[in-house]
């Protein structure tokens, strides 16, 4: 009897037990099921600040004006004065040219002239007789005293000894033209500076034989440059090139001097495309866009590599948020990440057509109550760190800045944040 009563109360434990443990594993279920999922996130206050807008671009520094010296003649260097980084004057001897076979030809040019005038004067005394010839006929055949067939003789005689002096004169102006011509030929076997600047290139040695112009574009022979005037020549995608504005202000950095920044002003902004990869995926658009350095450095020399930033606009004190902030999503669907970047979690919003209306719309995520709540904005300039809030932002509210998976991916409308080290401004203060 008391066994069977110590088996009851055994039973009853085990089933109470079973119960205890269903009924905690129910409400666990019921409570973690309907307990919202906290994300970590951080914030920020909105502030205002200023906002530059600015273009990157990467290009060459350059002289600001340079000159080729190429040569017009062709023939030997008998001198050159010149090294390579040597200052030189205007008027400066740079190149001479041996130029024998010129004077030889402008001694013979000389003869033939010579030869012209003189001929043109055996013409001209010949011209004047046969004029009186022709005169005295036309008196004659006046009084009857001369047959109409001496005046046509006459006359034939006077047009014909007329053509050929003016032959003569042609010719004395052709020979005079050969010789001013070969004169030409022998100055330009000089070559002189063409203005103050630096000898930046050099391409030939003393005794080498150059050829002129005259056979495609000639030899290059060295460059002269005014290195107290420098520009950097950079090349803007065409999308930002709309940007630009002649008289804007850029900061240029040049590989060669490490962080030092050079400060420029836009001068020139080309009208004629470059295009690269034609065809190809790598397809490029770009204009050259030149940059003024107002105190350049005794050490830059043409050809070193710069990057540019061009600032294109400017604005004070306007709200604004950090630029990882503003993310775009589609009606319903959440989209994959910032403005900017692509693939996976890129700028590829998922959007459900509404109304045939599928344009991503730009948004930020404000803290409200340990809840993120979705806020749309109208942006305007933005730079590297921050851009400018339009409409849809004041002063103080606080927004979500990170982290980029939660604004891009898992934040929705009311979801439970929680701030991970708190709001970076009190941090500062």
């Amino acid at each position: 009897m008391a066994n069977g009563k110590k088996k009851s109360k055994k039973k009853i434990f085990i089933i109470s037990g079973i119960a205890v443990v269903l009924i905690a594993l129910v409400l666990i279920a019921l409570l973690g099921g309907s307990k919202d999922e906290v994300i970590a996130v951080q914030t920020e206050k909105v502030q205002k600040r200023n906002i530059t807008q600015t273009v990157s671009a990467t290009g060459k520094i350059n002289s600001e004006n340079q000159v080729i010296i190429t040569p017009e003649v062709t023939g030997e260097i008998v001198s050159l004065p010149v090294k390579e980084g040597q200052k030189v004057s205007k008027g400066d001897l740079l190149i001479k040219i041996k130029g024998d076979i010129y004077v030889a030809q402008r001694e013979r040019a000389e003869a033939n002239l010579k030869s012209a005038q003189s001929s043109l004067a055996m013409r001209k005394a010949e011209l004047d007789r046969i004029t009186l010839d022709y005169k005295r006929v036309q008196e004659l055949h006046n009084k009857k005293l001369a047959s109409d067939a001496e005046l046509e003789t006459s006359k034939s005689n006077y047009l014909s000894t007329q053509a050929g002096y003016e032959g003569a004169e042609a010719n004395v102006l052709q020979m005079r033209a050969s010789l001013k011509e070969i004169t030409e030929q022998i100055y330009k076997t000089t070559i002189n500076a063409p203005m103050d600047g630096t000898v930046s290139g050099l391409n030939v040695e003393l005794g080498e034989r150059i050829l002129g112009s005259g056979f495609s574009q000639g030899t290059n022979l060295m460059t002269v440059a005014d290195l107290n005037n420098m520009e950097a020549t950079v090349e803007v995608d065409e999308n930002d090139v709309v940007l630009v504005s002649i008289g804007d202000t850029a900061k240029i950095k040049i590989d060669a001097f490490g962080d030092k920044e050079f400060i420029g002003v836009v001068t020139e902004i080309g009208n004629a495309a470059k295009e690269e990869g034609l065809g190809t995926q790598e397809q490029v658009v770009n204009f050259n866009v030149k940059i003024k350095l107002l105190h350049p450095d005794s050490g830059l020399r043409p050809g070193m590599s710069c990057t540019a930033e061009i600032q294109t606009e400017t604005k004070n004190d306007v709200v604004s948020v950090p630029i990882m902030s503003v993310t775009a999503r589609g009606n319903e669907a959440p989209q994959g990440g910032n403005p900017g970047e692509e693939g996976e979690g890129g700028n590829q919003p998922v959007v459900q057509k509404k109304n045939g209306n599928d344009k991503p719309k730009e948004i930020v995520f404000v803290l409200q109550n340990g809840k993120a709540k979705k806020r749309e904005v109208k942006t305007g300039l933005s730079d590297d760190n921050f851009i400018e809030i339009i409409d849809g932002l004041k002063v103080n509210d606080v927004v979500i800045t990170g982290s980029y998976k939660a604004i891009s991916r898992e934040l929705q409308d009311g979801t439970v944040v929680k701030v991970d080290g708190g709001d970076k401004n009190k941090k500062k203060s």
